[in-house]
This record gives C-alpha cells, sequence and structure tokens, in this order.
C-alpha cells in the first residue's frame, strides 16, 4: 500500500481549515486517513500551522509521498488561493473582450 502526505479539507465553504494527514494514495480527499500529522489554517494572518515533523519524518522513511501543497508549506513557500467563483468569472468575460478586441482590429 503506497501512503500519501497531504491536505484534507475541513472547515466551511469559503473559509476551509485543513489538516495534514497520512492517507491511502487511493482515497478521496475527505475519506479515512491513518493519522493526523497537524493542520493548516489559511483563513488568518501569517498563516496558522501546527506541523508535527518528526512524525512527517516517520512516515517518509516508510516511504511516503509528500503533495507538493505540503512540501510547500514546512518550506514556509506556500501561497494560499482561496476560491472565488466571482473573480473568476469577471477574468474569463474580461479575456474574451481582450480577444474579440484583437480580432476585431485585425
Amino acid at each position: 500500500m503506497s501512503v500519501s502526505i497531504r491536505l484534507a479539507k475541513i472547515g466551511k465553504k469559503y473559509a476551509p481549515t485543513y489538516k495534514v494527514v497520512a492517507v491511502p494514495t487511493r482515497s478521496k480527499r475527505t475519506g479515512e486517513y491513518l493519522e493526523i500529522l497537524g493542520t493548516f489554517n489559511p483563513n488568518v494572518k501569517p498563516y496558522s500551522v501546527n506541523i508535527e515533523k518528526e512524525k512527517v519524518a516517520e512516515w517518509k522513511k516508510k516511504g511516503a509521498m509528500i503533495s507538493q501543497a505540503v512540501t510547500d508549506i514546512l518550506e514556509d513557500k506556500y501561497t494560499f488561493k482561496p476560491y472565488n467563483p466571482k473573480a473568476e468569472k469577471k477574468a474569463a468575460a474580461k479575456a474574451k473582450k481582450q480577444a474579440e478586441a484583437a480580432a476585431a482590429q485585425e
């Protein structure tokens, strides 16, 4: 069985909080996990990070794969991008208008 160390989402719809967990690679994002290794809260500035690095090292020795997000959190390089459907729609509409304007100029 291969194991991954990744984020498991908990919390509200637009205010997510995450658990850092060791899970079987094929399990669901919010499914069963083998062990909780810590927590991550991106809703506060600076981010609230509580990860037991000793447990992460133990799982890594056992062959666990670490997700890119967890790696970035451990290295203090992570930038959280909140989901904002209105902003995405605006950006798509703006890009479409710019493409139409460029096509009209040609």
